[in-house]
Order: C-alpha cells, then structure tokens, then sequence
C-alpha cells in the first residue's frame, strides 16, 4: 500500500538535491572565473547573439535582457533570447559561450530541430502532469487508508505524469548537447573565442551547464522506478 512519502522516495530526493546543490555551486564558481578572462574581440554578450542571429540569417528573433543570474534562456514562444544582466553585458568568455548556447537553441527552432520540436510539444503535458501528480500525493497521505483501489488508482496516475516529466528531462539532454555543440562550433568558426584559452574556457562552461540537466535526468528517472516499484510491491500485498 502507498501512503505518500516514505524514507525510500525521501532520501532519493535529499541525494539528487545535493548532487544538483554541488553542480550549481561548481557551476556559479565557473561562471565567476571566467568571467574575469576578457574576450579578446571586445565584444558584449548581446553583441556575439546578434552575430550569431546574422550569420545564421535568422532575422526574426530578438535578443532582450532579464533579471536574475543563470536566468539565460531561449523562448520559441515569443521569439527571444534571453540573457540575463551579467551575459546580455558581460564582454567576457562565459557571457560569449551562454549568449552562444541560447542563439543555438534560436538556430535549432529555425532549422525545425526535431528534439527541440518534441520537447515543445511536452511542455504543457509536464506541466499539467506536475501540477496533478503534486495534488495527488498530497491527497494519497490521507485519502489512501482504507481505499486501497483508489491508491492503486492514484499510483498510476502519478507513474503515467512522473513517466512525462522523465520523457522530458531525457528529451531535454539532446536538446541542450547540441545547442552547445552548435555555439562553440560558431564560437571558433567566426573567431570569436580566438586563442586556446577562449576555446577551452568556452566548453567547460557550457559542460558543467549540462551537468545541471543530467543531474535532473537522473533525479527524474530515480523517482520514476521508485513509483513503480511500489505499484508492483503493492500488488504483491
């Protein structure tokens, strides 16, 4: 029987918050590193986004700045790359590779990237599956005594919407892998980052950025198994 959290589901949830509190904490130290190494083109985060918007012939996005810090993102919705205070003005190496990073997701939206097509489509499913997966363990806690074919019930529920948010994060990693790929390729082709240092500053930055998203995939896909290993251990009951 399912009675909401139990130390299994808790402790799955502690250990990944740590791992993903260590690689943000690597990742934050990185960032500030390098963003003491100046790029030697001199130019702004905002300014190697436009370039790359150009060479890619993509004149429909617009390049815009938000609050926040590692807020940086791309949104296919509206068409913007987003860049956080630091990037959007930043003129160092880690301003460059992020302003790069988002304008390769815009690439991927104009060159209909079939990852980044399909993890659109998941976008709404996720959210309306956190939403009613979150309401449902709230509830199992106390509406599960006694109802056994309702927890039963409810346990699908929640395997189906955390099988969405697992389908996601992994549909993510492809997503996010070449986004990089695509803006250190343009970074050494269009000699932005133009001596080794740059290059190699340029890559660790963007690696230790994905890690955050296969520390998620890990955390999602741990959390999946867990749901259905209780679903088959209650029905040994």
């Amino acid at each position: 029987m399912f009675y909401g959290f139990d130390p299994i589901l808790l402790a799955i949830t502690v250990v990944f918050m740590i791992i993903g509190m260590i690689v943000s904490s690597r990742l934050k130290s990185k960032f500030a590193k390098y963003q003491k190494t100046p790029l030697s083109i001199g130019m702004s985060g905002k300014e190697v986004a436009e370039k790359m918007l150009r060479d890619y012939q993509i004149q429909d996005v617009k390049v815009v700045s938000v609050q926040g810090q590692l807020t940086d993102h791309y949104n296919p919705a509206t068409k913007t790359v987003n860049l956080s205070h630091d990037v959007y003005n930043g003129r160092n190496i880690a301003a460059a590779a992020v302003a790069a990073h988002e304008c390769g997701h815009a690439v991927q939206h104009a060159t209909a990237y079939s990852w980044l097509q399909m993890r659109s489509t998941l976008v709404p499913i996720v959210n309306i599956g956190s939403t009613l997966m979150n309401f449902i363990l709230m509830g199992m806690a106390f509406l599960a005594y006694g109802a056994p074919h309702f927890g039963n019930t409810a346990l699908i529920i929640v395997i189906i919407c955390q099988g969405a948010i697992t389908l996601f994060s992994l549909v993510t990693l492809p997503v996010e892998v070449d986004a990089s790929q695509r803006a250190l390729k343009w970074l050494d082709g269009a000699y932005i980052a133009r001596n080794e240092q740059e290059n190699r500053e340029a890559k660790d930055a963007l690696t230790w950025a994905g890690l955050t998203y296969f520390v998620a995939a890990l955390a999602s896909i741990a959390t999946l198994l867990y749901f259905i290993m209780r679903f088959v251990g209650n029905n040994r009951d």
